[in-house]
C-alpha cells in the first residue's frame, strides 16, 4: 500500500513538473536481503545494480515505443543503505513498481548547510584528561561531510603524526587542484560527490569552485579544523580573539568528503558519501547540513545514518539555524546526535553613542579605527522604498555619501547590507535586529564601520532616526571575555520535533555563535565579490559550528571509550551536561527574552566532555531497539524495511505493550491529550554501570508543574561493572490543561551517587 501511495504522488510531482521523455534524478531504496540474494545468484556474470537497471529498460518499453535514452546510473549505495540514485524518466519510474526487491524512489533535492578559546571554555587542558597524551595518541577517524577542505591549512599538518592506521580504507581523489599528494597522515581521505549536484544544477562552473575536495566557500575548512584541526599557536582574525586555535581531537585524523557547492548539497551526493565513508572506516561523521523534517521512512539522510550506526558510527548533526520559532528542528531522528548553538563567554563588543546622548552596545569584528560622529540615515531619508532593509539599488548616493545608514535586518544578509552601504558611498552601518533575534549579536567581519545591535536598541534608533540631523559614532573594543556564557542562541532551532517527538530533540548544546577557525586564504571573510581580505581564520556563527565541536568530543570519548557503541557515547554526553552557565544561573535563551532555556532549546544542556568521560551509568539502545520503537509509531512493514535496508526483522506480534517512550532513551518526552481529565503514562529505562563496580544510586525528581513524577524503584544497587538495572517512571497529570497550565512543561530525573549525577531531562507536552 505504501510502495503504491508513494509512487503515485512520486509520479504526480514528477508529471507537473517535466515532460514524459524528461529525467528526474531519484534516490532508489532496494531491500537489501533481496539484492543479497540477487547479488549471489549473478555471481560474477554482472553487477546486480546493471541487472535493475536492465529490468527497468524492460519493463518500461513494453508493449511502447522504445525509451529515448536508457537510465542514468549516479551512485549505488551498499554500506550504510542499500540502493541507487538515477536520473529516470516517468515510465522508468513506474517501471521500477515491478522490479523484485523495490522499496521507494525519493525525488533528489538540494538540502543546505546549517576555535580558539572553544577548548577552553569546554574545560579541555593540554596534557590533562581527555587531552592526555596516552589518550592523544589513539587513532579515532572524523569523517567530514561538507563543502570539502583546504588542504594546505596548517590546521590539517601531519608533523609528528603516527602512520595512517591500517583499518583505514579510504582513498585521496584527483580532481580540480587537488592530488593526491594533497593528502598526508592528517588529512588520510579526501573525495568529492557531484554527480547529483550537476544532475540538478548543471556542471560546475570551475572557475567559481572545484570538481574536487577543494573548498571554495570555507565552511568545511571551518567545521573540519573546529573537529579535529592541530593546535596552530597565534591563531586570530585581524588580531581579535587571538590565542591558539585546536579541534576538539586535534590529533585525531580527518577525512573530508564534499558534497556541497554554490546552490546546496543534493541528497543523492550525501547519501553516497555517508556509504563510502562507512565503507572507508570513519568512527564519526559530522554534518552540518539538514533540511526539512519528515517521517523517518522519507528522510534519506535519517535512513543513511541508521545504517551508519548499525556499522558502529556515531552521527552527528546540526539542529538547523531556524529559531527561534518551536518545532524547527532538523535531523531529529532518534539514532543521530542533534545539536543546538550556544555562545561562548567571549565577545567582540562595540559602542554606539547617539547624538542625544543614548549609548548602545553591539558586536563587530570590524578592525579599523572608531568612526567620527556622522548623520544618521534610514529609511525615506536613505533612498526609495526598502531601503530600511538596505537592499540592492534600493540606497541613494545623493542621501547616504559619508552617513552612517541604519539598516534592519531581514530579506538579504547582515554583511551584503553593508556591500550596499559601501558601495552607495555610505561610511558606516548600523545592523538592526527584529523581534525574533531579541538581543542576540552576532560579529561580522564587515568590510565598513558596522555593528549589530540588538531589538531594544533597534526601536530607539529608529525613533531618533526620524529626528532632525541625528548623528551616531561607533566604538570597536576588540574582544573581551567574561561574559554570561552559555546563552542560547536565537537561531537555534528548537523542539519539540515535528517527527518523532517522544524523543527530546535537540540533545545537547555546544559553541555554535562567532567561532573562530580556518578558513581557505582565497575565500574572503564575508564571501562577499567585492572583499578581498584574506585570512587564515575567521569568525562564523551556526549550529554548523557546534556540530563539529561535539564531533570531536564523540571521538575523544571514543578514543577512551573504544568498545561503547554510537548509543553509549551520546548517553554519556546527554546525562552529564549542565544547565547552569558560569555565573551559576540556569542558562538563558536569547530566542525568549533571556529567560530560562527549555530542554526544546538546549535538550540535555550544554555538553561538559570531561565529566562525559566518566559518566557513571549509560543509556544503551541496539539497533533491534530503534526499529522496535518504528514498531510502536505503527510504522508498517514496508516502513520499516526502508530504514532498516531490508534487514530481516519483524515487530513483536504483542505490539499493543509498545509504546514509543519506552525507547532507552537518555531523555523523557511525555505527550498528553490536552482535553483529558485523566492524562498518565509510565515507562522503561535500563542503565549500564560504566562506573565504579559496586554503587548505588538515588533518584531525584524536579516536578514538571501539573505532574506528578514517581520512580520505581527510588534506588538502584549495583554489584558489578557493565550490570545493567531497569526502573520505571510514572507520569500522572493533575487534571486537564487549562490556561493556568502551559503547552509544555519540564523537570528532570537525576540519579545520584557519591561521585556521579546522571541527569535526564523531562518535557511534558499538552496537545
Amino acid at each position: 500500500m505504501f510502495r503504491t501511495s508513494f509512487l503515485l504522488l512520486a509520479f504526480m510531482a514528477a508529471a507537473t513538473s517535466i515532460a514524459s521523455t524528461d529525467k528526474q534524478t531519484y534516490v532508489v531504496h532496494m531491500d537489501k536481503a533481496k539484492i543479497t540474494a540477487l547479488r549471489l545468484a549473478l555471481g560474477d556474470s554482472k553487477k546486480w545494480y546493471e541487472a535493475v537497471v536492465d529490468s527497468i529498460i524492460e519493463l518500461s518499453t513494453q508493449d511502447e515505443e522504445e525509451e529515448t535514452s536508457p537510465p542514468q546510473l549516479l551512485y549505488t549505495y551498499e554500506t550504510a543503505m542499500t540502493g541507487f540514485a538515477a536520473k529516470l524518466s516517468i515510465k522508468q519510474l513506474q517501471a521500477l513498481d515491478k522490479v523484485e526487491g523495490f522499496l521507494s524512489a525519493v525525488p533528489d533535492e538540494l538540502l543546505s548547510l546549517h576555535t580558539t578559546h572553544s577548548p577552553q571554555f569546554l574545560g579541555l587542558h593540554k596534557g590533562k584528561g581527555l587531552w592526555s597524551t596516552h589518550n592523544l595518541a589513539t587513532d579515532v577517524i572524523i569523517g567530514i561531510i561538507d563543502s570539502g577542505i583546504w588542504p594546505e591549512h596548517v590546521s590539517f599538518h601531519d608533523w609528528g603524526m603516527s602512520p595512517v592506521p591500517s583499518k583505514w580504507k579510504g582513498a585521496c581523489e584527483e580532481g580540480t587542484k587537488f592530488t593526491s599528494s594533497n593528502c598526508n597522515k592528517k588529512l588520510i581521505g579526501a573525495r568529492a560527490f557531484f554527480k547529483g549536484y550537476e544532475a540538478r544544477a548543471g556542471r560546475i562552473n570551475e572557475t567559481v569552485d572545484y570538481r574536487s575536495a577543494r573548498d571554495s566557500q570555507g565552511h568545511g575548512t571551518h567545521t573540519a579544523s573546529t573537529a579535529a584541526g592541530d593546535m596552530v599557536a597565534g591563531a586570530s582574525i585581524f588580531g581579535m580573539a587571538k590565542g591558539s586555535a585546536s579541534g576538539m581531537m586535534y590529533t585525531s585524523r580527518i577525512a573530508a568528503y564534499k558534497v556541497c557547492y554554490i546552490q546546496g548539497c543534493a541528497n543523492s551526493d550525501i547519501l553516497a558519501a555517508i556509504d563510502q565513508a562507512v565503507s572507508d572506516g570513519v568512527d564519526i561523521l559530522s554534518l552540518s547540513l539538514g533540511g526539512a523534517s519528515r517521517p523517518y521512512y522519507s528522510d534519506s539522510l535519517a535512513i543513511a545514518s541508521f545504517g551508519a550506526v548499525q556499522n558502529g558510527v556515531l552521527v552527528s548533526c546540526s539542529a538547523g539555524n531556524s529559531g527561534p520559532s518551536s518545532s524547527t528542528v532538523s535531523n531529529s531522528a532518534p539514532w543521530i546526535m542533534t545539536i543546538a548553538a550556544s555562545s561562548l563567554d567571549r565577545s567582540f563588543p562595540t559602542i554606539v553613542k547617539l547624538g542625544n546622548g543614548e549609548t548602545y552596545h553591539g558586536a563587530s569584528l570590524y578592525s579599523g579605527k572608531p568612526t567620527h560622529k556622522l548623520l544618521l540615515a534610514y529609511g525615506e531619508t536613505a533612498g526609495s522604498q526598502g531601503a530600511e532593509y538596505c537592499t540592492m539599488g534600493t540606497l541613494s548616493p545623493d542621501l547616504i555619501k559619508g552617513k552612517i545608514v541604519v539598516c534592519q535586518r531581514g530579506i538579504n544578509g547582515r554583511v551584503q547590507k553593508g556591500e550596499q552601504v559601501r558601495m552607495a558611498g555610505g561610511a558606516g552601518m548600523l545592523l538592526l535586529n527584529t523581534e525574533d533575534q531579541g538581543e542576540e549579536l552576532i560579529a561580522d567581519a564587515h568590510i565598513l564601520p558596522a555593528t549589530s545591535l540588538g531589538a531594544s536598541a533597534a526601536k530607539s534608533i529608529i525613533k531618533y532616526a526620524s529626528s532632525r540631523n541625528p548623528t551616531a559614532s561607533i566604538v570597536f573594543q576588540g574582544t573581551v571575555y567574561g561574559n554570561p556564557a552559555p546563552v542560547m542562541a536565537a537561531f537555534s532551532s528548537r523542539g519539540p520535533a515535528s517527527e518523532g517527538p517522544y524523543v527530546i530533540k535537540p540533545d545537547v548544546t555546544a559553541p555554535g555563535v562567532n567561532i573562530l577557525a580556518a578558513w581557505p586564504p582565497t575565500v574572503s571573510p564575508t564571501r562577499l565579490n567585492t572583499d578581498n581580505r584574506s585570512v587564515l581564520f575567521n569568525i562564523v556563527s551556526g549550529t554548523s559550528m557546534s556540530c563539529p565541536h561535539v564531533s570531536g568530543l564523540a571521538a575523544l570519548l571514543k578514543a577512551v571509550h573504544k568498545d561503547w557503541s554510537p548509543a553509549a557515547i551520546k548517553s554519556a554526553l546527554m546525562t552529564t551536561a549542565y544547565t547552569l552557565d558560569n555565573k551559576r544561573a540556569s542558562i538563558s535563551d536569547m530566542g525568549s527574552g533571556g529567560s530560562p532555556a527549555t530542554p526544546f532549546a538546549c535538550g540535555s544542556g550544554h555538553v561538559n566532555p570531561e565529566k562525559a568521560s566518566d559518566p557513571g551509568l549509560i543509556y544503551d539502545i541496539t539497533t533491534d531497539d530503534y526499529l522496535n520503537h518504528l514498531c510502536s509509531l505503527n510504522y508498517t512493514s514496508s516502513q520499516i524495511a526502508l530504514v532498516s535496508r531490508g534487514i530481516s526483522f519483524t515487530c513483536p506480534n504483542d505490539t499493543l505493550h509498545l509504546q514509543p517512550g519506552d525507547l532507552n532513551y537518555p531523555s523523557l518526552a511525555v505527550l498528553f491529550n490536552g482535553n483529558a481529565q485523566n492524562n498518565s503514562a509510565t515507562y522503561k529505562r535500563t542503565v549500564t554501570n560504566v562506573g565504579q563496580p559496586t554503587s548505588t544510586y538515588m533518584a531525584q525528581v524536579q516536578e514538571p508543574d501539573g505532574v506528578s513524577v514517581m520512580v520505581e524503584p527510588s534506588f538502584l544497587k549495583f554489584r558489578k561493572f557493565n550490570q545493567r538495572l531497569s526502573y520505571k517512571v510514572s507520569f500522572v497529570a493533575m487534571g486537564a490543561a487549562s490556561a493556568s497550565v502551559p503547552s509544555s512543561s519540564f523537570g528532570s530525573l537525576v540519579w545520584v551517587s557519591k561521585k556521579h549525577r546522571v541527569r535526564s531531562p523531562i518535557a511534558i507536552t499538552w496537545q
